[in-house]
């Protein structure tokens, strides 16, 4: 994988001693976070949202409509919202990733609440007192910094 100007640039073959190849890829895994190739450091969010999606799927599975809201919600955020997060504040993520980010619990909620409507969705979000991720990974970002940059 090349990250800067020249990443869509066709790379000769790397061949290892015993002979294998090994192939040019666009994606990356390194602790977790994927990286992608890009004229700059770029983070990709898609397996986050995917895992999110998996968590949260299984949670609503199991206890569907017999717990309530709040449950749901909690359980949500404990166990779910950690997984969409997780590695995010060393990545510098752009306006459209965060929002894609916050759209993803969107969806979440018109699934719970049987809606399809964004201003029902965004009341039951402040009602429950449910933080958006680009709130949540703002705060992380800011405690991240604050830990490792305070002389």
């Amino acid at each position: 994988m090349r990250i800067g100007p020249r990443c869509d640039a066709v790379c000769a073959k790397i061949t290892s001693s015993t002979g294998s190849v090994i192939a040019w890829v666009s994606e990356i895994r390194y602790l977790g976070v994927y990286f992608s190739r890009f004229r700059r450091f770029k983070c990709s969010i898609d397996h986050a949202k995917r895992s999110f999606y998996k968590a949260a799927n299984s949670v609503f599975g199991k206890i569907g409509r017999i717990a309530s809201e709040e449950v749901t919600l909690q359980l949500v955020k404990s166990k779910c919202i950690p997984i969409l997060l997780y590695g995010l504040e060393v990545c510098e993520l752009s306006k459209s990733q965060m929002d894609s980010l916050d759209f993803t619990i969107d969806r979440f909620f018109m699934k719970l609440f049987s809606t399809g409507n964004i201003e029902i969705v965004k009341s039951c979000q402040e009602f429950f007192g449910f933080e958006l991720p680009s709130t949540l990974l703002s705060k992380r970002i800011a405690k991240f910094e604050s830990v490792h940059y305070n002389p």
